[in-house]
């Protein structure tokens, strides 16, 4: 149990968010640092897609004006490069004054599939953020889970920069990433959801039997069953009872409208992952080298169509970002 949970034992837990603090690091979904305020969460993430949708907050536009001072003369593409990065890490420190635990700072999507370019990427990022006062045990460096990224968290676990593997749809992935020795991973339940309800013509899906629900399940019961210590982070929930089915997960991100209807129920919730249960699963053991890999995510028509439209769509929003970083003088 951590810190977190272990205070939140010793309260009287009247609503959902409180009881499902009692079994999972609540991690806050958004870039908007009021929503932050609000609802206390342990770790928060940014990445452009967030700090898009707070940018026209008064807080962020001097975030942007900062960042855009500090950006060192050049030409044109190495000013904007640097004032992405600048910027990511004054959302991600101004994120750390509101929360106790990690932030996780995103590698420019455009990266996932250049291994040595993501190292340095990361490098830059912890270089700025240790100049600002943070210890990298506080960051946590998102990467897309491609076997680039994955090969790019193997190299940098090892040098002490912990890694957030994210756009995870496959138990392939979360293998590959728990060898890599990765410290986190993010399974997405809401977009694996998205696809089936599309490909299969449903609405809904019950909790269990919503195939992302089932996803992060499977993932989070085979790295405890092995022993591994990759964290498993539930996230991109599209439902409040996706949330609910996964408590026990080690942390969930849940963005401020989900947060906001767990605060408000009283329904009962109950624990529905823990690695007792998990150690008893009949799963096999699995070692995947980079064929293996890619075959696997290749004969899974969902993990490799969310995969590349996940990168697709984080380098779309970098670009919007990038413009609206244009319109103020980059």
């Amino acid at each position: 149990m951590t810190a977190e949970q272990s205070a939140s034992a010793s309260k009287v837990a009247d609503n959902q968010l409180d009881s499902l603090r009692l079994h999972s690091v609540v991690v806050a979904d958004t870039g908007d640092l009021e929503s932050i305020r609000a609802y206390r969460p342990t770790d928060a993430t940014t990445n452009p897609t967030l700090i898009l949708a707070a940018a026209g907050s008064e807080q962020a536009g001097e975030l942007i004006d900062a960042a855009i001072a500090e950006t060192a003369q050049g030409d044109a593409a190495q000013r904007m490069d640097e004032a992405m990065t600048r910027l990511s890490v004054k959302f991600g420190c101004e994120i750390l004054k509101l929360i106790p635990g990690r932030v996780s700072t995103e590698v420019d999507a455009r990266l996932s599939f250049n291994t040595r370019a993501s190292i340095d990427k990361a490098h830059e990022l912890i270089r700025l953020y240790e100049q600002a006062g943070i210890e990298r045990e506080r960051i946590l460096i998102k990467l897309a889970a491609t076997w680039e990224g994955i090969e790019a968290a193997r190299t940098l676990e090892a040098e002490g920069i912990h890694c957030n593997m994210t756009l995870m749809f496959s138990l392939a992935q979360g293998i590959a990433c728990a060898h890599a020795g990765a410290t986190l991973i993010s399974p997405f339940v809401g977009r694996i959801y998205d696809w089936y309800c599309k490909h299969e013509s449903v609405e809904d899906f019950t909790p269990e039997t919503d195939p992302g629900v089932l996803s992060v399940r499977r993932i989070y019961t085979w790295l405890k069953k092995f022993g591994h210590d990759t964290e498993v982070m539930g996230a991109s929930f599209r439902k409040r009872d996706q949330v609910v089915a996964l408590a026990g997960c080690d942390l969930l991100t849940i963005s401020p409208t989900l947060l906001d209807e767990l605060q408000s129920s009283r329904e009962p919730l109950t624990r529905q992952l823990d690695p007792e249960t998990a150690r008893a699963s009949d799963m096999a053991q699995a070692k995947l080298d980079e064929p293996a890999f890619r075959w696997q995510l290749n004969e899974d028509p969902m993990a490799t169509e969310k995969l590349a439209e996940g990168i697709r769509k984080f380098a779309a929003d970098a670009r919007k970002l990038e413009t609206l970083l244009s319109g103020q003088g980059i």
